[in-house]
């Protein structure tokens, strides 16, 4: 087999992210990972984690390559895998056990497995069967794409990603509510993209009235991985007419609202395809829904990625906690004014120490608008 340098090893691995990518959206609460096989130079076998989490992304990649090239192909192969093989049995077998059984012989893997039932113990077991184990390949980029998982995991919530799209001023609306459309289709677009890679996507209820949303991706083609559609209503007050409702036996629906709300709406939204989560107030005369009580109960729903579109409350609320990893913004060339309706609603930062600092990730250029991914710091 050919001697493969650090560079074809960042190569190969590039190309298992973007392969692992590509179930993002799809396959919570697992991560979605990539695999690429490659013997003598050359790509046998691909693979990524499927719909629902199972096959994984090494027993896809194996049976893709023996479909194609026979039994023997994966004898001798490297394996290149954005997250450590998983080494315990599950509702699957392990993954170490698949790689050993078609004779790869090194497994370059770009990080090690978050979870305590695994926590390197796959990479062990791949070393202790004679298999050349490297790690660390481009470690940073897969900790960004297994974010979600690395959330869950570590802080019992989804990541969150606050999303919006502004004037040059941040302004989300006019003073008289206007809001469509602030940027152009190809923004559009781009936003409906980012639905279809996330697990969920969640709204206020003000937001929920005032647009009366789908929430759904409808590019052509990909209107089968709408996330699951959530809205925080403290007092179940959007209204049984609302698209949400209407579709909520096409696309699962979620009302995160107040523990204790009232029965009979809740048993109206529940025989309409809703499911209505109670979430316990802690403290006497708090208002709305504590978030991140809700965060947990989504996480336990298998949300380990969310996407926030609005409104600018329940930003402020989520900034003001601690609890947004991402920002995506969106940014039109237009300047609507002080008396616009801003993205962010204050939540009280007095001194810049205490303001949450986000570094610049990438930037696109969407026609005539821009796209700013924003990263928290650590």
């Amino acid at each position: 087999m050919a001697i493969l340098s650090a560079t074809s090893d960042h190569h190969f691995m590039r190309m298992a992210l973007m392969m692992g990518r590509r179930g993002l959206g799809q396959v919570a609460p697992n991560p979605s990972v990539g695999c690429v096989l490659v013997k003598d130079g050359h790509v046998v076998g691909r693979g990524t984690t499927q719909p629902g989490g199972r096959p994984h992304a090494e027993v896809a990649a194996i049976a893709a390559a023996q479909d194609r090239f026979g039994p023997n192909v994966t004898k001798g192969a490297t394996a290149y895998v954005t997250l450590e093989p998983c080494a315990h049995q599950g509702k699957s077998p392990p993954c170490t056990s698949a790689l050993i059984a078609a004779g790869v012989t090194r497994v370059v893997s770009a990080m090690e497995d978050p979870n305590p039932a695994v926590a390197g113990q796959g990479h062990t077991q791949l070393e202790a069967a004679g298999m050349t184990v490297t790690t660390g390949v481009l470690a940073q980029d897969a900790q960004r794409s297994h974010a979600g998982f690395r959330t869950v995991l570590e802080h019992d919530r989804p990541m969150v990603m606050l999303k919006f799209g502004t004037s040059l001023d941040g302004r989300i609306a006019t003073h008289t509510g206007q809001s469509q459309w602030i940027t152009g289709s190809a923004a559009r677009a781009r936003a409906h993209l980012m639905r279809a890679r996330f697990d969920g996507i969640l709204v206020g209820l003000g937001t929920a009235l005032a647009d009366d949303p789908s929430l759904t991706c409808r590019l052509p083609g990909l209107e089968g991985r709408s996330p699951t559609r959530i809205v925080l209503d403290s007092h179940l007050r959007l209204p049984l007419t609302a698209n949400l409702v209407k579709t909520a036996s096409d696309v699962r629906t979620i009302i995160l609202t107040r523990e204790g709300a009232e029965k009979a709406r809740r048993k109206a939204f529940e025989k309409a395809g809703v499911e209505v989560v109670g979430i316990p107030v802690p403290k006497a005369g708090a208002e709305g829904v504590p978030l991140d009580a809700a965060l947990e109960q989504l996480a336990l729903r298998g949300i380990s990625r969310l996407l926030v579109e609005g409104g600018s409350q329940v930003a402020g609320s989520l900034l003001a906690l601690g609890l947004v990893d991402m920002i995506s913004w969106f940014r039109a060339g237009g300047v609507i004014g002080g008396d616009g309706l801003p993205a962010i609603e204050a939540f009280g930062i007095d001194k810049l120490v205490n303001m949450p600092r986000y570094q610049l990730s990438r930037q696109e250029k969407l026609g005539e608008d821009l796209l700013d991914i924003w990263v928290k710091q650590p």
